[in-house]
């Protein structure tokens, strides 16, 4: 193997291990929502510099490379790597504000059961999972199954705004948890959006197609209300 060859498997090395932390960092921060753990909230926001530097490192291994007069193929790798990598430190940053947002949350007593806020992010995680398989696995028809389902997530965040609403007009005392709750919504509808853009980056990094804003994130019709 040579030089070159090893520096493109360190870039994919990097990129696989801030996805795994910026992964765990959701997770954990979801469970100390659930689980009302403040340990776990705060070492959440304590391990988001290891997902920073991870960026760093990412960013510093695609420079080098690009010295190098990479062909178009490598090339369209090496600037998909520092995209992904962008769009997973913000999921770092996201699961940041919700372990900051269930800290404060856990000093009041739990407005209602926690159902729809895991739910989502779960289906984040998963369209993250998908999203960054398709790309070790050099498998864009997978990344183009992420794009649809951010809808989804986007539903969800709209009902859980609207009954939120509901409750601080008819509850004046339960609004700053409703308003936590609402930022929390809101950071798993951005990871969701952030697994998209990994997503319609790894179409284009295996079939040259740019299909951000467009009709062809997916081999099916849009639905129109998107």
């Amino acid at each position: 193997m040579t030089h070159y060859s090893e520096e493109i498997n360190q870039l994919k090395e990097a990129i696989l291990a801030m996805a795994s932390h910026s992964s765990s960092a959701l997770s954990r921060a979801m469970r100390s929502l659930v689980e009302r753990d403040d340990a776990l909230a705060l070492k959440v926001q304590q391990e988001d510099n290891a997902i920073d530097q991870f960026e760093i490192e990412v960013d510093d291994i695609a420079l080098h490379l690009l010295t190098k007069a990479p062909l178009a193929t490598d090339l369209r790798f090496i600037t998909v790597a520092m995209k992904i990598s962008q769009n997973l430190e913000r999921v770092g940053d996201e699961a940041c504000s919700i372990a900051r947002r269930a800290h404060d949350l856990n000093a009041e007593p739990q407005l209602k059961p926690y159902i729809d806020l895991p739910r989502m992010a779960q289906m984040a995680l998963e369209m993250l999972r998908d999203a960054l398989t398709a790309f070790v696995e050099r498998k864009p028809e997978l990344a183009r199954t992420v794009i649809p389902r951010d809808k989804e997530v986007d539903d969800l965040n709209r009902q859980l705004h609207r009954e939120l609403s509901s409750y601080m007009v008819e509850r004046p005392t339960t609004i700053t948890r409703c308003l936590h709750l609402m930022v929390i919504s809101k950071c798993l509808e951005r990871i969701a959006d952030h697994a998209t853009n990994i997503a319609e980056e790894v179409v284009y990094l295996f079939e040259a197609k740019d299909i951000r804003h467009s009709a062809l994130k997916t081999n099916e019709t849009q639905d129109p209300d998107r």
